[in-house]
């Protein structure tokens, strides 16, 4: 098998030097240019034409941002940016990237190293796996379906779990709810801290409420909840009839705290028929034996299609378990969500 071919985008020398040599390290990788500012970054993917490039936002001459808007219509590739923690990843994102790390703010080398060892690498290999055509195009904007009736029901709760390329995914299936959706409960694979800022974020661009999830918010109807990055997951729970979260510190389950397997077992037990479960792009296999017991229950299903996905790894998953009653192509989703739940 060919190693990844990787562009280092970095104005650091010292962290520039510390990527490449810790890049370089792992058989499957080949650090094959580096630059200093996007215009060294674009010379070197004319001529070395990289697998990856990773991207740290705040660069000379012309930021990340500006940089990706203008290159991705024109050599399309996965991009990994590299950022402290800022708002400003999910511009990155909007605008082509594929995933993100956070910088960490530490001093030692060894900590550095142990942060490129086993964050950075793994986000490398799975952008190297992205789909480019879907890379190239923004999805177009959701649309509500016409003439769907009042849902504002509050025994009814939407659970949706994500990873690789899922701020995007989300944010296309968030952007088609209005206020009568039933409450909304996420997990996307995501630093501390950034959860909040996409909270944030969702509710300045969607018609419904946004807020990173605390325990004892209630899920309810118009209102979506954002599961706090960090090493707590996030279940659904009833108190006095009325449908809560609860964020708890516990182990990580598939590799990942929170989980979306964590929070669909949760669904599924206490809302049971009355769920209704999506399942986006992302690595791995997260969430699909969590969504087979949801529609085990009684719950409604859906799963985003191979060819919208940026990794086609937990719907298929999913889809494969038997999971996903309805596979459907993301910008089609939040009109099937209303479809299903008109009927529930």
């Amino acid at each position: 098998m060919q190693p990844i071919r990787v562009l280092v985008t970095e104005d650091s020398l010292v962290f520039r030097e510390l990527l490449v040599q810790n890049l370089s390290r792992d058989p499957a990788i080949e650090v094959v240019a580096t630059a200093r500012d996007p215009y060294e970054a674009r010379d070197a993917i004319i001529a070395h034409k990289p697998d990856v490039m990773t991207l740290d936002v705040e660069l000379p001459r012309m930021n990340g941002i500006e940089f990706l808007r203008k290159l991705m219509p024109q050599y399309p590739l996965p991009v990994v940016v590299i950022s402290s923690l800022s708002d400003k990843v999910f511009d990155a994102l909007n605008v082509g990237a594929v995933d993100f790390v956070a910088k960490p703010a530490v001093s030692s080398r060894e900590q550095l190293e142990a942060f490129i060892q086993n964050e950075l690498l793994v986000k490398i290999k799975v952008a190297s796996t992205a789909n480019i055509s879907r890379i190239k195009q923004k999805v177009m904007q959701q649309q509500q379906e016409e003439g769907a009736v009042s849902l504002k029901r509050s025994d009814l709760v939407v659970a949706i779990g994500a990873s690789t390329g899922g701020t995007e995914a989300i944010f296309s299936v968030v952007q088609g709810f209005g206020p009568d959706i039933p409450g909304v409960v996420v997990v996307q694979h995501m630093p501390p801290g950034f959860t909040n800022m996409y909270a944030k974020r969702l509710d300045n661009q969607c018609n419904v409420v946004v807020k990173e999830a605390e325990t004892g918010d209630q899920v309810k109807p118009g209102h979506v909840l954002i599961a706090p990055g960090g090493d707590r997951h996030m279940r659904l729970v009833k108190v006095n009839g009325i449908y809560q979260v609860e964020c708890k510190a516990g182990p990580k389950v598939n590799g990942h705290c929170p989980s979306v397997d964590v929070l669909f077992d949760s669904v599924a037990r206490v809302a049971g028929p009355k769920a209704l479960g999506i399942i986006l792009t992302g690595m791995g296999g997260d969430g699909a034996r969590g969504l087979l017991e949801m529609r085990k229950a009684g719950a409604r299903t859906i799963g985003q299609d191979e060819s919208t996905c940026v990794v086609y790894g937990m719907p298929k998953v999913a889809y494969d378990l038997g999971a996903v009653e309805f596979q459907e192509k993301l910008q089609d989703i939040s009109k099937r969500t209303y479809a299903v739940l008109n009927r529930m």
